[in-house]
C-alpha cells in the first residue's frame, strides 16, 4: 500500500493537502517548506513544478512560478533537492506540474527521479486522461506511481464514473471552472459538492481551488475528504517573508490552529 492510500485508509475526513511551488521564495528553500508542512501536521504535500506558462492557476501561483525560474528553478534541480525526501519526512509527496517541462525531461526519467526520491504520484492537469491512459500509465505503473485525476462542476456523471473507475488514490474536485485564488465561501458550489458526494465514489475526494480561510476549509471538509490549499499558502509567505511563520499563519487562518 502507498503512503496516499494508507493516509486515506486510516483518516476519512480532514484531511489537509497544501501546495508549494518547488524553488520558492528562494531557489534553495524547497526542503524547508516540506520539513516545516509536514512537521506542522499538515497530511500530504504537493510540489509544484514551475513552469512559464500553468494555464489552471491564478496570479499568486503565477508569481511563485515566475519568481522560481528566476531563481534557477528545473526538473532536474528540484530532484536534486528531493533526494533527502525520506530522511525528512514519511508524509505523502506528490509533484503538480504541466506536460511540457516533463516530457522535456522525460516521462520515463520523471518517473525513474520520482521513484528514487520518494515522491508517491503526480497532477498533471493539462494531460488529457484518454492520452494518459495509452501512453503514460503503464510507465507511472512500473515505477509505482499514480497519476490523479481531476474533475470540475462541468464534468459530467458518466465521466466521473469512468475518472473514478481508472483512479487509485484520491480524485481532485476543482472547486469551480475559473483558476485557482482565494474565495471567501463556497455557497455557489454546494449543488456541485452535494452532486459529486451522493454518487458514492469508490475513490475519496479532495476539494481544492480557492480555499484561503476557516469557511471555505471546513466546507470542502464536510463535502470530501478533505481540503487542498495553494494560493493562500503562497500569500502567507509573500506576507511574512518567512516560511515557518507562513505555515503558522495558514493554519491560524484554516482554523487549524
Amino acid at each position: 500500500m502507498n503512503r496516499i492510500n494508507k493516509l486515506f485508509a486510516e483518516k476519512k475526513k480532514g484531511v489537509l493537502s497544501v501546495y508549494f511551488t518547488a524553488g520558492y521564495p528562494t531557489l534553495d528553500s524547497t526542503m524547508e517548506n516540506l520539513i516545516e508542512l509536514s512537521n506542522a501536521g499538515v497530511d500530504f504535500i504537493e510540489v509544484g513544478v514551475p513552469f512559464s506558462d500553468p494555464l489552471a492557476d491564478g496570479p499568486v501561483i503565477q508569481h511563485s512560478c515566475q519568481k522560481a525560474l528566476e531563481n534557477g528553478m528545473s526538473v532536474r534541480k528540484m530532484f536534486e533537492q528531493l533526494k533527502d525526501l525520506r530522511q525528512h519526512t514519511q508524509v505523502p509527496v506528490i509533484l503538480m506540474g504541466y506536460i511540457n517541462p516533463i516530457l522535456q525531461f522525460g516521462f520515463e526519467n520523471y518517473c525513474k527521479k520520482s521513484k528514487e526520491v520518494g515522491v508517491d504520484g503526480f497532477i498533471i492537469p493539462d494531460l488529457p486522461l484518454g492520452e494518459y491512459l495509452s501512453d503514460f500509465k503503464p510507465i507511472a505503473e512500473k515505477y509505482e506511481l499514480e497519476c490523479f485525476n481531476l474533475i470540475t462542476p462541468a464534468t459530467s456523471d458518466e465521466r466521473i464514473r469512468f475518472i473514478d473507475s481508472v483512479s487509485n488514490g484520491f480524485i481532485y474536485m476543482v472547486s469551480s471552472t475559473s483558476t485557482t485564488g482565494p474565495q471567501s465561501s463556497f455557497a455557489s458550489q454546494e449543488a456541485y459538492f452535494d452532486r459529486i458526494q451522493a454518487m458514492n465514489l469508490k475513490n475519496p475526494t479532495m476539494v481544492g481551488f480557492g480555499i484561503s480561510n476557516k469557511a471555505t476549509c471546513d466546507s470542502a471538509c464536510s463535502h470530501s475528504s478533505g481540503a487542498i490549499v495553494g494560493s493562500a499558502y503562497i500569500k502567507a509567505i509573500e506576507e511574512t517573508g518567512n516560511i515557518k511563520q507562513a505555515v503558522d499563519l495558514l493554519l491560524t487562518q484554516l482554523g487549524r490552529k
